[in-house]
């Protein structure tokens, strides 16, 4: 969903004085009307699209490192050398172009190809691989198996019948009405015809025999798979209360939810959200950028706390409190009928819909049934292989063992997804290449942005750097001594070094 933007700056292909970069040593311009960047990097001198070819960030202010250079929304990461996409995010590389230094000047002109991959071992490849699941992870690995030069077959076999999409934006900007519904797939059907994907929306796998290496489909087909990746992701939490059935009451989760609560708004006024935590916030501000009064009760003391601690919790309260938000904070929804709900202290609050947000369960019946072995979510090893060596996992239903910090976890973010889904893919391929990325994930809320790099469950110590009255601060999360995660807000380059530097931390 990259932005279009019209040329401005120099024609770099006509050349442009070096000592035109700025301090940063970053020049955005053109090459025959592309819009572009150059920089120069450990002395040497780069151009590459200038736009994110995720959501159309400036890549001018974005972190360099290496022959690398990192998004500064999003942390998408690409190589300098080819504008290969190297990290999600971004599902497509950016454009490059060859750099000649001549008297003084830069000239820009040809443009680089991408680099070509390592040679397959055919003897190794498994003769077809099925993916269970159509979300980030899958989508991720089914694109990897093709670029990395896999030409066997590749079937996805996604429960949604939607397809694969840009799931965060539905509790943002589609959801708020912002966005349209063109942008939510993530690729086109032609796109996965022509790279001989087999794509099956709406193809739940009901079975799976690992010891037969097939499945079975609830149309009541078979298949057999030479290598299985399981991405069937996680289902929303339901309440199990009075009312928590009737029609007006709304999870969100796919894009069906979306369509189906968006439907709902026509007629709505008044909305309760059940749950503060990113979801639900998310849907609230959404909400109320529709118009609607929205009330969020939670039994947490601020939003959030647990997650980002008190100072950063107070902050996200306010923020929404500054635009409208009424929260019911330290008590629960006990029941619900079909104009209002009652809380566990005795209140009760008007509500023409209801939506709830209190997290997520992995799906992990599959898995259960295959006799793979669980902890809290399907164990994996580095390379994301379970205790079945045809069957690997990704995304939201794996706990794994994460390097830096030594301890194994799971985690349910939309970027971490993409990334294993690439991994898994290439070590469904033989490449022997260990899961070792920095969780990252980012929440919007109105105007404001949290970037949250690393993994803390736990802390002892909160530092804060700035003002989070002012949205401008960075939350360090410690323990024991060891500096576990970042939170920043409107400090967009600090984000991008924490991931390096822990990045730096973890062993190879």
């Amino acid at each position: 969903m990259a932005e279009q933007s019209s040329s401005t700056g120099p024609d770099f292909a006509d050349g442009v004085p070096i000592a035109a970069l700025d301090a940063t040593g970053k020049l955005v311009g053109h090459v025959g009307g592309e819009p572009a960047l150059l920089l120069r990097q450990d002395g040497e001198l780069f151009a590459i699209g200038a736009k994110c070819t995720h959501y159309g960030a400036p890549m001018a202010d974005g972190l360099a490192v290496g022959d690398t250079i990192r998004c500064p929304w999003h942390h998408a990461c690409f190589g300098l050398r080819t504008g290969e996409v190297l990290h999600a995010p971004a599902l497509d590389g950016l454009k490059c172009w060859r750099v000649d230094e001549r008297d003084g000047h830069a000239f820009v002109r040809d443009q680089l190809s991408p680099a070509e991959p390592p040679q397959l071992a055919a003897a190794s490849l498994p003769d077809s691989v099925v993916i269970v699941g159509g979300g980030a992870a899958g989508n991720a690995a089914a694109m990897t198996l093709r670029r990395e030069g896999y030409r066997g077959p590749v079937t996805v076999l996604s429960a949604d019948p939607s397809g694969p999409i840009d799931r965060p934006n539905l509790s943002k900007d589609y959801l708020a009405g912002t966005a349209k519904a063109a942008w939510l797939p993530l690729r086109s059907q032609k796109f996965y015809a022509s790279r001989d994907i087999d794509l099956r929306c709406d193809g739940r796998v009901t079975r799976l025999d690992a010891e037969k290496r097939t499945i079975a489909l609830s149309d009541g087909s078979t298949m057999r798979y030479g290598a299985l990746l399981l991405a069937t992701g996680a289902e929303p939490n339901r309440l199990a209360i009075p009312g928590a059935d009737l029609p007006h009451v709304h999870v969100l989760r796919t894009l069906a939810d979306c369509d189906a609560l968006i439907a709902s708004l026509g007629t709505a006024h008044r909305a309760v959200v059940v749950g503060a935590g990113f979801i639900g916030l998310e849907v609230a501000a959404s909400l109320r950028k529709r118009g609607l009064e929205v009330h969020v009760v939670a039994p947490d003391e601020r939003p959030m706390q647990r997650i980002l601690g008190p100072e950063l919790a107070g902050m996200v309260k306010d923020i929404h409190e500054s635009h409208g938000v009424t929260f019911h904070l330290g008590t629960t929804v006990t029941t619900i009928e079909s104009h209002r709900v009652t809380l566990a202290t005795g209140a009760k609050l008007d509500a023409d819909l209801v939506v709830v947000g209190i997290g997520v369960r992995p799906e992990l019946a599959l898995a259960e049934q295959a006799g793979l072995a669980i902890d809290r979510g399907v164990a994996v090893d580095a390379f994301l292989q379970t205790s079945d060596p045809h069957i690997h996992a990704a995304g939201d239903i794996v706990r794994w063992p994460d390097a830096r910090t030594g301890e194994r976890i799971r985690v349910e973010h939309w970027v971490v997804a993409e990334r294993q889904g690439v991994i898994a893919a290439r070590n469904i391929l033989g490449r022997r290449q260990a899961f070792r990325a920095v969780p990252f994930f980012w929440s919007q809320h109105y105007d404001t942005t949290l970037n949250y790099v690393g993994h803390a469950e736990n802390w002892d110590r909160v530092d804060i750097d700035g003002d989070p009255a002012r949205r401008d601060c960075t939350a360090t999360y410690w323990r024991n001594g060891k500096r576990l995660a970042v939170v920043t807000v409107g400090r967009d380059l600090e984000s991008l070094s924490a991931e390096a530097e822990f990045e730096q931390e973890t062993p190879a």
